[in-house]
């Protein structure tokens, strides 16, 4: 059951790895002739928003008074120029710079995706797949504040406000002063903010993650919860979820309404005083009514972006938070990057040994002790024992999703620890009990490893695991659609579809992991003869709990407490009557 709680280490307020600095460098930079082209734009629309306030001034001291009707035209002209340029500029900014930046999050979740599948399974083991969803579609989406929105207004407002700033300073200093002092107030009470909030944007990424994951497992378990009545108890779970992600919430909306509110009280003092001063100073003759009027304007337009970087500052504070988050996961080291793979095996005949092989989950809590065994190219190896004695274990260490604790395995006479990931599983076949398939046809499954294969490989796989048996029934036949991990097909159809698929691939070490553990009576026997064909020259692993399935293996070995307790074929176990001759006998009687 997932509990939604804040991990005591969020609250410290981790120290973040990503500063606006990096950002620059490893995301704006590389783009800096799209950036650039943008700064542009920025600064042609910002100065032609200018425009309006500056000719203020001239309309209402020089061309009302003096009636210049051609001095008016010629105003309008100018300032009807200036609004045009403002709307071309910002749609440009639209079309580069916000495309970019949609191009950026593609980019990124695209890379982030890759990065996760090259991870070892144990990250998997341990982490929900709805949270890396949530890792890999909403951690990067605030990079478009650092590339679009974000730095169009961070970059506009900031030459917007300085160009203000000296205008108003040439129309009276002493004015510009006055203002200056609440909005130095502000702007200490703003990064106070920024620092409080950043920490607050970690830890939400975290609880939407979990939410994110446990919404994930309860879709996905749907017919588990029906099915024990557990609806309310889900309900309740996610809706405790959801209270955290509110609480979370909360606290950056209070905080950006604290710089919200304080902008408004320290900038309508601002106003207040202007306005007395201003009013003072026309009347002593030392401002114009059109100086007046220009410079309230141009107070608004130095204003007004720096009361838009609470929310700036907030969109910011959000990406680089993501970007924190995203940049833990790209950090973590791939499966491949060890430096001791590289050995690259060319081909590959199938001699499989262990050699006095331990593993443990957990430091002090070994699974396997000193496994030794050989399985020579084309020999089959079945592995019987009871439930947890550690038979998925070796079939996880056979395919390389497990590393040992000590010992060896070798694969023609390789230290498999040494040899290139890739150029072992490029090899290797797996069917496992409860066999995933992918939402799509029947079709693109079987073409899962190899989807350019010829229409006569496909068939022969298809044949090979009797899934024509029952396609046939089917009006659309190989292109039948079957839902989300195969439920509109049963458990024996769908391992079929698996065994045609491994056979597809042609591998030359196959492990099975109970795959023939959801076939009815029919099925399998239809299965086994299939499987006849799939371990034919190619070395096998089997696990079985189906003593029957594994008479004509090679050798068996009997797991026991992580140990192998028997070996030897079915006769030689059945004559030594132990553990194998236990099992066998009972399930004989069942």
């Amino acid at each position: 059951m997932q509990s939604y709680q804040n991990n005591p280490k969020d609250k410290k307020n981790k120290k973040s790895k990503i500063t606006l600095a990096s950002a620059f460098k490893s995301i704006i930079w590389p783009r800096r002739n799209l950036v650039f082209i943008g700064l542009i734009l920025i600064v042609f629309s910002r100065l032609s928003s200018l425009v309006l306030p500056w000719k203020t001034k001239v309309l209402l001291d020089d061309v009302i008074p003096n009636k210049n009707f051609d001095e008016l035209y010629n105003l309008l002209i100018l300032v009807a120029g200036a609004i045009l340029i403002q709307a071309v500029t910002s749609f440009l900014l639209t079309k580069i710079l916000s495309v970019q930046a949609q191009y950026l999050i593609s980019e990124l979740r695209a890379q982030v995706q890759k990065k996760v599948l090259s991870l070892p399974i144990s990250f998997f083991d341990n982490t929900k797949s709805g949270v890396l969803v949530s890792r890999i579609m909403t951690d990067v989406e605030g990079v478009r504040n650092l590339i679009g929105t974000g730095l169009v207004q961070l970059v506009g407002g900031t030459i917007t406000a300085v160009i203000s700033l000296i205008l108003l300073i040439k129309i009276s200093w002493s004015m510009t002063l006055f203002v200056l002092l609440p909005v130095g107030i502000f702007g200490v009470v703003a990064l106070k903010a920024f620092a409080y909030i950043r920490p607050i944007f970690r830890v939400r990424g975290k609880i939407n993650a979990d939410v994110t994951g446990r919404l994930t497992e309860t879709l996905a378990g749907v017919r588990v919860i029906k099915a024990f009545n557990a609806e309310e108890q889900e309900n309740k779970t996610f809706e405790k979820g959801v209270d955290l992600l509110f609480q979370n919430v909360k606290k950056s909306l209070t905080a950006t309404a604290l710089m919200t509110s304080t902008s408004t009280f320290l900038l309508g003092i601002a106003s207040t005083g202007i306005m007395g001063i201003g009013g003072y100073k026309i009347m002593v003759g030392e401002l114009t009514t059109g100086d007046f009027l220009s410079f309230t304007l141009l107070l608004g337009f130095m204003i007004a972006p720096i009361v838009q970087m609470s929310n700036i500052g907030s969109q910011l504070t959000e990406a680089l938070a993501g970007l924190d988050r995203t940049e833990e996961l790209m950090n973590m080291k791939a499966e491949d990057e060890d430096e001791n793979r590289n050995i690259e095996l060319e081909t590959l005949k199938g001699d499989l040994e262990f050699n006095q092989v331990s593993f443990a989950y957990e430091e002090d809590k070994e699974v396997l002790h000193d496994i030794s065994f050989s399985a020579p190219s084309g020999s089959v190896i079945a592995l019987v024992g009871s439930s947890g004695s550690g038979k998925s274990t070796i079939a996880g260490l056979s395919a390389t999703f497990l590393n040992p604790k000590s010992g060896t395995i070798t694969i023609d006479n390789q230290d498999l620890s040494k040899v290139k990931l890739n150029s072992f599983r490029k090899h290797l076949g797996v069917v496992l009990q409860d066999e995933f398939l992918f939402e799509g046809t029947i079709r693109e499954n079987i073409l899962f490893p190899r989807p350019n294969a010829t229409e006569e490989q496909l068939q022969n796989a298809v044949d090979a695991a009797y899934v024509n048996e029952f396609t046939d029934r089917f009006e659309e036949g190989l292109d039948t659609l079957i839902g989300e991990r195969g439920v509109k097909l049963s458990g024996g159809q769908r391992q079929r579809i698996a065994i045609a698929r491994a056979i597809l691939a042609d591998p030359k070490i196959i492990i099975l992991d109970e795959a023939t553990s959801n076939l009815d009576t029919e099925s399998e026997v239809l299965i086994q003869k299939s499987l006849a064909q799939l371990t034919e020259n190619r070395t096998t692993i089997v696990i079985a709990h189906r003593l029957s399935t594994i008479r004509k293996a090679d050798q068996i070995l009997v797991i026991e407490g992580g140990k192998i307790a028997e070996r030897g074929n079915h006769d030689e176990l059945i004559a030594a009557e132990g553990r194998y001759h236990q099992l066998y006998t009972y399930q004989g009687k069942i």
